[in-house]
């Protein structure tokens, strides 16, 4: 019994941190640390730009996983900053899923920047949901198309080394972010910008600046603060034969 008030406690503390630190968003200013592998996108949209080469997007070859949900807060920045530089974008999917949603959100960026006679359901292309042949399908827009930039945001598997070689050898200017550990090591190597584990997951809050958002993401790290402090009292407090 003593244990589920305790437990109850820490929720109710928890749930508290998080409406207020959501409701201070609402008025207040609140810091979110420098992400340079997000600051690129725009380095990277500016660089296609000023080429008049397109800029390729694709989310990997993971489901409807929260690394895919996160790039597509990152997918729509890109596409309305697509949209008001006339510049071309063109998506890559691996799962038939996720096809029909990045069409919906490319299609709903440019309308909402002005520019619906601009969006080309032709440029969200979907391959194969087998690594090989969307890894090819991948390489062959690369190939023909020039592609100035390669943004790859989401959940990869073995394929991620693949796509960053084949960026490489167009000469595209790289920024990919994952959570999936056994993968960064090859997005480090081989792109120009890295977004690691949950930075990923910060996109949609640094990006939109939007207050709600970022007072979301403050209270999950005070969250986390905090069940630290908890661990690290608990683990101390049973070194010394204190009992909780």
């Amino acid at each position: 019994m003593q244990q589920l008030t305790q437990i109850c406690v820490l929720f109710s503390m928890l749930f508290a941190g998080i409406i207020y630190t959501r409701s201070y968003s609402r008025t207040g200013t609140m810091p979110i640390r420098r992400l340079p592998g997000l600051d690129s996108l725009d380095e990277a949209i500016g660089r296609a730009t000023e080429m008049g080469r397109p800029i390729h997007f694709t989310t990997g070859t993971g489901g409807l996983v929260a690394d895919t949900f996160a790039a597509f807060a990152v997918l729509e920045y890109v596409a309305k900053k697509t949209a008001q530089y006339g510049c071309t974008l063109i998506i890559s999917n691996a799962q038939p899923l996720i096809h029909p949603i990045t069409e919906n959100i490319v299609r709903a960026s440019y309308y909402a920047q002005g520019k619906p006679q601009s969006f080309k359901p032709g440029n969200i292309r979907y391959h194969s949901d087998s690594m090989q042949a969307y890894v090819s399908g991948v390489w062959g827009i690369m190939e023909r198309e020039k592609v100035a930039a390669n943004i790859m945001m989401g959940y990869f598997f073995a394929e991620s080394l693949l796509l960053s070689e084949g960026g490489v050898r167009s000469g595209a200017f790289q920024v990919a972010g994952t959570a999936s550990t056994p993968q960064l090591p090859f997005f480090v190597a081989a792109c120009d910008r890295t977004l690691i584990g949950e930075e990923l997951f910060a996109a949609g809050a640094y990006l939109t600046e939007d207050p709600v958002r970022i007072g979301a993401l403050m209270a999950q790290d005070a969250a986390k603060i905090a069940a630290i402090a908890i661990i690290l009292t608990g683990a101390l407090a049973s070194t010394v034969g204190l009992t909780m």
